[in-house]
């Protein structure tokens, strides 16, 4: 375990991002005994208590941010003396900023690989939601994808995530179980970076999860997966061990299995942990 952080230690943010403050903010670092409208321990003080809201930094995949965005919303309104901030990006980039020691409270990952990897830095993960794969094309699919297998294909140009980005460890196992072999024009260094990609028209297609497919709306369209070849993923979340906010941190993560979140979650096409 750390014992000293490194306030000046980079943080990257997505595009898509909330922007993400210098440090965790103020407040109380204990977790007090309220109770707030969403059934979760209130972390500090009271509805009624003249403190300034106590604040704590989440790193998150960046297929959570629209949901973590609006979660955000529903949090704060149940629990007045909190505030979130977010900093989205792909999982391995959070894990080296978790290990740099940046100025954060709370990591979710949108898998269990990069946060065993994490076990020296975080308290006890718990899983709070899951995923699943989609491939994405144009809208209207103009170019006829209705499989894996069509990835292969020459005429095509298809875009994944890096291997070390859990999507794209995840695309790369889907084709090996559907025997395609492919070579991607680029690897990118977050799921939302491939959505970006044949939204923009620089790729025929690419392998998202379906979370993100949603969140386009009509600029995509999507081809599914079979369920033989299609791989689950996992979110698990925890709080840091550096966290100088330890209260506030577990009663956000406690929160996310909350019906209340897990609504707002399933919403956004995230199913159940």
């Amino acid at each position: 375990m750390r014992t000293l952080r490194r306030a000046s230690a980079p943080i990257a943010v997505a595009t898509t991002t909330v922007l993400l403050l210098a440090g965790c903010g103020g407040g109380d670092e204990d977790g007090g005994n309220g109770s707030g409208a969403s059934g979760v321990p209130q972390a500090s003080g009271g509805a009624g208590s003249a403190k300034s809201p106590s604040s704590i930094t989440v790193l998150a995949a960046a297929s959570l941010t629209g949901a973590f965005n609006e979660a955000k919303e529903a949090y704060t309104k149940a629990n007045k003396d909190q505030d979130v901030k977010f900093s989205f990006a792909g999982s391995q980039e959070l894990a080296a900023q978790v290990r740099q020691g940046a100025p954060a409270d709370v990591v979710a990952t949108a898998d269990t690989k990069t946060m065993d990897g994490l076990a020296a830095e975080v308290n006890s993960p718990k899983l709070f939601a899951r995923n699943k794969l989609t491939i994405v094309v144009a809208p209207g699919n103009p170019r006829n994808v209705r499989t894996l297998a069509d990835l292969a294909r020459g005429d095509l140009t298809v875009v994944l995530a890096g291997p070390t980005v859990p999507v794209g460890r995840y695309a790369r196992d889907s084709l090996a179980k559907a025997g395609v072999d492919i070579e991607p024009k680029s690897e990118e260094t977050d799921v939302k970076a491939v959505l970006t990609r044949v939204r923009m028209g620089e790729a025929d297609a690419g392998i998202v999860y379906t979370t993100d497919a949603k969140s386009a709306g009509d600029a995509v369209a999507s081809v599914d997966i079979p369920d033989e070849f299609n791989v689950v993923a996992s979110y698990p979340v925890a709080v840091i061990k550096d966290s100088r906010q330890q209260g506030p941190a577990a009663a956000f993560t406690q929160w996310l299995l909350t019906p209340e979140a897990q609504e707002i979650l399933k919403k956004y096409g995230f199913a159940a942990p």
